[in-house]
């Protein structure tokens, strides 16, 4: 039983206080109580769930739940890593919940997904990292609801040997995994983390499988220069990652990251217009752009594009 009041990240406690900006008026987001966000909201809470949407405090849960999109987080609600920059609570997890694939699987043919995103919690108490239950999730997903795309967005499996090739066996349609930040601020901002690491299961997940889209997501607004970020562009294409999002970093609380500034829109569409020079598929850049936010529509123009080429 969780104790009352137990803090959401006992790490950051006597971290040093670090002011929050006034956010700008082009972040406001979109509050949408429709029909379809209480549906959601219901099957959520009836499946007893766990959503990134909820964990991570992400600013456009209204939207996405009001179109019945919801990226569900499986693995418990706690995080073995202490990342600077999220609100996901950290701490020991529990065990996993050897009913979640199915529930998963329930979840998704109720809302009627054409397409569905699934993440996790780092565990690194785990000797696989939860690849196993990733492949477990993706099967019984893809046995109840056959025309749902799926799509993962993985922790790094460091120091976990080939247990990402599991996942991989599932045949997610996207792999995704998020690089986060530039290399000059892993220690601060991912310190459990390796910039390379991360690198290198983006390459082999690719060559694991060719037909499998590869993504990833980069935040801004921690203090990177400009050409820090395109060298994370070049690096991530010599990886060959089909699809690059870019968001703004918006501090959770006085005790995570500082905020450094916050990119202005036409910044965004600069970003977009040089990584697509740089050979990404897709590319979605804008302030409130989140690795989910608009998956399955993005989803569709990924594939359209790639059959352009071909």
């Amino acid at each position: 039983m969780e104790i009352k009041n137990k803090p959401r990240h006992p790490e950051k406690l006597n971290k040093p206080l670090n002011p929050i900006k006034k956010k700008p008026s082009w972040i406001k987001s979109r509050l949408l109580n429709s029909k379809e966000f209480f549906l959601t909201k219901t099957v959520v809470n009836k499946h007893n769930l766990v959503t990134v949407c909820q964990e991570a405090n992400c600013p456009n849960i209204t939207e996405c739940w009001s179109k019945r999109h919801a990226t569900f987080m499986i693995m418990g609600d706690t995080c073995t890593r202490a990342c600077a920059f999220c609100d996901v609570k950290t701490g020991k997890p529990e065990q996993l919940d050897k009913f979640e694939p199915i529930k998963i699987a329930n979840a998704v043919k109720k809302l009627n997904l054409r397409h569905v995103v699934i993440t996790s919690v780092d565990r690194d108490d785990l000797p696989d990292g939860g690849s196993n239950h990733f492949y477990d999730v993706i099967v019984s997903t893809r046995k109840k609801n056959p025309n749902t795309t799926i799509e993962v967005l993985t922790p790094d499996f460091l120091r976990k040997g080939d247990s990402y090739k599991k996942v991989l066996e599932a045949t997610p349609d996207v792999f995704n995994h998020n690089i986060e930040t530039v290399p000059s601020l892993y220690l601060k901002v991912r310190p459990g983390a390796r910039y390379l690491g991360s690198l290198d299961l983006l390459k082999k997940a690719k060559s694991f499988n060719k037909n499998v889209f590869t993504k990833s997501g980069l935040m801004v607004g921690f203090g990177e220069t400009k050409e820090e970020i395109f060298q994370v562009m070049d690096d991530l294409r010599s990886a060959e990652v089909d699809f690059l999002t870019i968001g703004q970093y918006l501090q959770p609380s006085v005790r995570h990251f500082p905020l450094n500034r916050y990119y202005h829109p036409d910044e965004f569409k600069d970003l977009e217009k040089v990584a697509k020079a740089k050979g990404f598929l897709l590319v979605s850049s804008t302030p409130l752009t989140r690795s989910s936010y608009h998956a399955d529509e993005d989803f569709d123009k990924l594939r359209k594009n790639r059959d352009n080429l071909n």
